[in-house]
Parts: structure tokens; C-alpha cells; sequence
């Protein structure tokens, strides 16, 4: 698992803790200017917005630049996760089998929903080269030339898939080549969020251009995007997890909303889940989860079981596609669908990651779709909080299950605990 500044342990931690949120607070707010100017700019002037694409393109290409970088660290160290998981046994095993179909269940029904509502339909995006082909400048031209230019995806994949199997065969002594891949990443995601504070400029750019171009009708079209994902999100975390969660331990989805209410507000003023890890490793000890099954369970589920960030890619996929006016045909899709099961695994951890699995699968799949991005771009903050909660709430529920099925939970308790007879001791959080 990916672990992000805010989660340093110690006194350090306390320190840098509010100052990651309000960096995060002010990229959010910034974005959501930048949303909004660049929209207002599309409809009073149209041709002063179409004319600024090409920022919306060039922060694309910044995303394009880091796509190799990010999937190769990320599957090569998760393949090692995978492996230290499966080396606990029955936990480890039954939840990353859990993890695996539940993530392909989420990419399906963020496929299924995009073909329902057919959002970006009538919007008929155009790449910048071709918007841009009659009226060449020297300076854009200059400075799209020094972005570096992206590396393939597939094969990337699958080099990061042998080394990842090699340095798993090679056992201890591959330990080191592990530790300096992780360090790798560390810059990595270091670049990833440098890029992510340059995006609120990228967002103006995109809808600036795409509302200049096609006027209120982009505007309707994100919303549906967004009002569709939230709606999938909410009817997943109610219908399909409260199901299972019920079918099989008998407690009430509404009873776990209400008693992780706090780390929902959390997560939602940092629009990550991982700032609520150690209050959800906590909480769940508390509700009667054994202490092995919660420290396997919940780390390996921040990296392998992203619910929320499954249907927001497939989504977003349909979308651009759409938008684009090139539709991805049947088996167009599930090849994207099985490409992300592999990648959205690298999706945890970084602000941004997710962006850059969208753009990974599009590279791999259909290239030009990728300049449809810039609009993605603009409304991705707004769809963040969705996907968190989502992600963390699965997490939960994953927990409580893995916890009944290899008997480690004490339903009883989590009953109580459920019920609110059994107050959660805040001072418990300390330590983990």
C-alpha cells in the first residue's frame, strides 16, 4: 500500500497532518474556481475560450508524461503486496479473492451505467491538433514541445508484470529491488502532485474550451456525469454492499454509515480515504474484528479493493468516448475492463493516481480519446469525495466479512457497537 504524507506516524505526523489538509482544501477550492471562470468564459466569449485548449492539452500531456512511471511502480510493488498477503493464509487468501471480484463488480457496473445514460452524448469533442490544424502558433507549438512525450502503456504493463513475478520468485534477495522501486515511487508521486497543483489551470483551460465550443450543452453533460456517478455510488454502498453485508452477518448497512459518520466528514474535507486508516483500523477492532484479520484486511483493501475508483473509471471511460463521438464497441470494453482490474490497483494513495489510470486505459486502448480528457480533468475534484467514501465504505464492509467468514468476529459485539450501546473510545485511535 501506498502511504501518503498524511499518514506519518508521531508527533511529525501531527504536524504535517493539518497542513496536507489545507493544502488539499485550497487545490479543491482552486479547481472549483477555475470550473467556474473557465465555464463563464465559454459562454460570454466563445472564441477566447476555444482558443485556450490548448492549456487544457498541454496539462493532459503533464498526465500522459507520468502514465508509464506510475503503472510500472505501482504493479510491481502491489504484485509484492499480493504476495506478502497470500503468504498469511485463509485471511489473506479470502481477501484478496474478495477484493479481486468485487473491483471487477464495480468496473462492470460502472460499464453498465455508462451505456444506460450515454453521458458526454452530442458533445463532439475534437483534438487540439485538428481544432488547431488552420491556425498554427510557434509559441504553443514550443511549449507543447517540451513535455516530454509518453511511453506505451501495454508494454509497460508487462514488463512491470515480469518484474514484479521475478523479484517475488527471487524472495529475500530481491528485497532491496523492492525498497528502491518504493523509493522510485516516492519521487513519482511526488511529480504526480506537482502536476495536480497546476490542474485548476488545466481545468480552465478544457471547459473554457469545450463550453465555448458546444455552449450549455457541456455544461449538462458533466452534470449528468457527476449526478450519474453519485447516484451509482450511493445505490452500490446501499443495495450491493448493505446486501451482502446483511446475507452474511446479519447487520444493517445504515448502523455501519452512522457509526464511521466521523471519518465520512473526514474523508470528505480531504476527499481521500487514506486520511482515515488509522480510524477505521481502530474502529474495527472495536466492532469485534480480530486484531490479524483487521491489520491484513484493511491496508491490503486501500490498495486492491477500490469500489468507488472502479466505477469512476469505467464511467469517466464511456464518457470521453462518447463525448468524442467515438464510441467504444463491446469488445473495445472489456478489454478495457480487464486492463483496469490490473491497474486500478495503483489507483490509492496519491491525488491524481486515479486521473492517471483513466488516461493509462484510454492510452491502451484507444489513444485518441486522450484529448477528450481536459474535461475530466475540470470535474474530477467533484467526483473525489464519491469515489473516498465509496472506497472506504467497501473497505468496511470487506473487514466485517472477512471477519465472519474465518470466524474473527464477535457479531455480539459488533451488534452492540452497531446499535450504539458500546461507544468507540476515541483515545483508542493512538497507536495505530
Amino acid at each position: 500500500m501506498t502511504v501518503t504524507d498524511d499518514m506519518t506516524p508521531g508527533s511529525n505526523g501531527a504536524q504535517a497532518g493539518p497542513k496536507k489538509k489545507d493544502k488539499t482544501h485550497w487545490l479543491y477550492i482552486m479547481v472549483i474556481v477555475a470550473v467556474v471562470l473557465g465555464a463563464a468564459v465559454g459562454l460570454i466569449a466563445p472564441e477566447l475560450g476555444k482558443s485556450l485548449k490548448p492549456i487544457g492539452t498541454a496539462f493532459v500531456a503533464l498526465i500522459k508524461m507520468i502514465i508509464a512511471p506510475v503503472i510500472f511502480c505501482t504493479i510491481v510493488l502491489g504484485i509484492g503486496s499480493v504476495a506478502k498477503a497470500a503468504t498469511v493464509g485463509k485471511v489473506g487468501g479470502l481477501a484478496l479473492l474478495y477484493f479481486v471480484v468485487m473491483s471487477t463488480f464495480a468496473l462492470a457496473v460502472g460499464l453498465f451505467v455508462g451505456n444506460l445514460v450515454h453521458p458526454g452524448e452530442g458533445l463532439k469533442l475534437k483534438p487540439y491538433e485538428e481544432a488547431a490544424a488552420t491556425q498554427s502558433n510557434s509559441t504553443v507549438d514550443f511549449l507543447m514541445s517540451l513535455i516530454p512525450g509518453d511511453l506505451p502503456v501495454l508494454p509497460t504493463l508487462v514488463v512491470a508484470l515480469l518484474v514484479g513475478f521475478a523479484l517475488q520468485g527471487l524472495g529475500k534477495s530481491g528485497e532491496p529491488v523492492l525498497v528502491a522501486i518504493q523509493h522510485i515511487q516516492k519521487v513519482v508521486f511526488r511529480i504526480m502532485m506537482m502536476i495536480m497543483w497546476v490542474a485548476p489551470i488545466g481545468a480552465f483551460g478544457a471547459i473554457a474550451a469545450v463550453v465555448g465550443a458546444t455552449g450549455w450543452a457541456a455544461i449538462g453533460s458533466m452534470a449528468i456525469l457527476m449526478g450519474a456517478f453519485y447516484v451509482t455510488c450511493a445505490l452500490f454502498i446501499i443495495v450491493i454492499l448493505g446486501g451482502i453485508l446483511r446475507a452474511f452477518t446479519g447487520l444493517n448497512i445504515f448502523q455501519l454509515l452512522k457509526y464511521l459518520a466521523r471519518e465520512y466528514l473526514l474523508i470528505f474535507s480531504t476527499s481521500s480515504s487514506e486520511s482515515a486508516l488509522p480510524r477505521l483500523i481502530a474502529k474495527m477492532e472495536h466492532a469485534g474484528v480480530s486484531k490479524p484479520v483487521v491489520g491484513i484486511t484493511v491496508p491490503t483493501g486501500y490498495s486492491f479493493n477500490l469500489d468507488g475508483t472502479a466505477i469512476y473509471l469505467t464511467m469517466s471511460a464511456l464518457f470521453v468516448s462518447t463525448a468524442m463521438g467515438m464510441p467504444m464497441n463491446i469488445g473495445e470494453q472489456i478489454g478495457l475492463l480487464v486492463f483496469m482490474i490490473i491497474a486500478s490497483k495503483g489507483a490509492a494513495g496519491v491525488t491524481g493516481a486515479g486521473l492517471a489510470t483513466l488516461a493509462a486505459g484510454l492510452q491502451a486502448h484507444r489513444p485518441e480519446l486522450l484529448d477528450g480528457m481536459g474535461v475530466i480533468v475540470g470535474i474530477d475534484k467533484f467526483m473525489s469525495e464519491a469515489r473516498a467514501l465509496t472506497n472506504f465504505t467497501g473497505n468496511a464492509v470487506a473487514t466485517l466479512l472477512i471477519g465472519k467468514w474465518t470466524n474473527e468476529l464477535d457479531l455480539e459485539q459488533a451488534k452492540a457497537v452497531l446499535a450504539g450501546s458500546r461507544p468507540f473510545d476515541e483515545n483508542s485511535v493512538e497507536g495505530h
